[in-house]
């Protein structure tokens, strides 16, 4: 197969594969970038491998880094884009499952090829247009297949987060395991066990927010690879009913996590210890713990003046887009028009600040400052007095004198 038009990223890089050609090595385009090329998708990253080793690299090229070269791998630093050249290689045993004991480079593309994934990111692209297809993945291609290239259970083994890596291609690109791939994942699932969280999280985030999230989880279920990711042991029940859901695609990793953990059936209180098995940064839980409160309230009412000024716009947006999974009308124009009519925004936008407090009653800061400025915001909030520096004065002298006294 023959591509008549490569994609603009692709010739961008071209003067990259031409300069490695002209040196007289074998330069190709290769992995998710060709995959993406094929199915029409949009690219993200351009990996281009070679038959030249990581010295010969840098000999071609005056400007690189070693970003990886204990791998094959030389970054190429050009005037356009930078790009990651791996040398072709091959593997010894995986002692952890996660990484080679050694890495050979070799001078053998179909060497190289051997040792990917899945037969469908196993492509390489010659700078004419021309495929390399050693492992039958058009075909897969076209028959939305994933089959693990050579013998799958050596594959896994290799690499067990392939496994959650086929389950995330199921969810993005709807393709079912070819049989002998499926059992091999189902025979080495606990596997997982020993590939780092963070690796998973990244794999399991992007199942989540795939096109085809009910075949993702589904499969993730019948796999029984749920049961060595963290908190989800013994929760296949919960799993299913949340694969059943509206097939409404996801959009942020917040929205996925709300949702996932509401139909978990965790409480609030239990949003932090979850998220941080799953190794999430702090922002993260933040965003899900405020995006969870939000919408249990919402499930059931609309919302208070303090609840828009607690959550803000983008957490009202997320709650708002994830009502329809519930039946319920997303009503984000509405509800983010009366978060923009509140009359302030954060604490920040009082007309007093603690200086101003500290000044005019002349005290010192404590307990009373922390507690004047929260009356002074909900009054505000609640319309019972304006946005006014003398305006808050009087209302704390007319209705908080006690704990100005203090």
């Amino acid at each position: 197969m023959k591509l008549t038009q490569l994609p603009r990223e692709f010739e961008q890089a071209l003067p990259i594969l031409k300069r490695i050609e002209a040196a007289g090595y074998e330069g190709y385009f290769v992995g998710g970038s060709v995959r993406d090329v094929l199915l029409g998708q949009a690219i993200h990253d351009v990996d281009i491998a070679t038959s030249a080793f990581p010295a010969e690299i840098k000999s071609i090229f005056p400007r690189t880094i070693d970003v990886g070269i204990e791998h094959g791998t030389v970054l190429v630093l050009s005037d356009e884009e930078n790009y990651e050249i791996t040398t072709f290689r091959t593997e010894s045993t995986y002692q952890d499952f996660r990484r080679p004991d050694q890495v050979e480079f070799v001078r053998s593309l179909e060497e190289d090829l051997k040792r990917r994934d899945f037969t469908i990111n196993a492509f390489a692209l010659r700078e004419d247009g021309t495929i390399v297809d050693l492992f039958n993945g058009l075909a897969d291609l076209e028959n939305k297949v994933l089959r693990a290239v050579g013998n799958p259970y050596e594959r896994f083994h290799e690499d067990a987060l392939r496994m959650m890596r086929g389950l995330r291609f199921v969810s993005q690109l709807g393709f079912a395991f070819e049989e002998r791939t499926k059992e091999s994942i189902i025979e080495n699932h606990a596997l997982l066990e020993k590939i780092s969280v963070e690796r998973v999280t990244i794999e399991f985030v992007k199942l989540l927010l795939g096109k085809n999230r009910k075949l993702g989880i589904e499969m993730f279920i019948e796999t029984k690879c749920f049961e060595y990711c963290p908190e989800l042991k013994g929760r296949s029940g919960q799993l299913r009913v949340f694969s059943e859901l509206p097939a409404m695609q996801l959009t942020s990793e917040v929205q996925a996590w709300v949702l996932l953990i509401d139909h978990l059936l965790l409480e609030e209180q239990d949003i932090r210890q979850f998220l941080k098995a799953w190794k999430c940064s702090n922002q993260t839980i933040r965003q899900v713990q405020q995006a969870f409160k939000g919408l249990q309230w919402r499930k059931e009412q609309g919302y208070s003046k303090a609840l828009l000024y607690e959550l803000q716009k983008e957490t009202i947006s997320i709650v708002e887009s994830l009502l329809p999974y519930y039946q319920l009308e997303d009503e984000a124009t509405l509800y983010i028009e009366a978060y923009n009519q509140l009359p302030i925004h954060a604490l920040a936008d009082l007309a007093v600040n603690g200086n101003d407090l500290m000044t005019h009653y002349q005290k010192k800061g404590g307990k009373w400052l922390k507690e004047a400025l929260e009356v002074c915001e909900t009054a505000v909030l609640n319309g019972e007095t304006v946005n006014d520096t003398q305006a808050l004065f009087d209302y704390l002298d007319t209705h908080f004198s006690q704990l100005i006294k203090e």
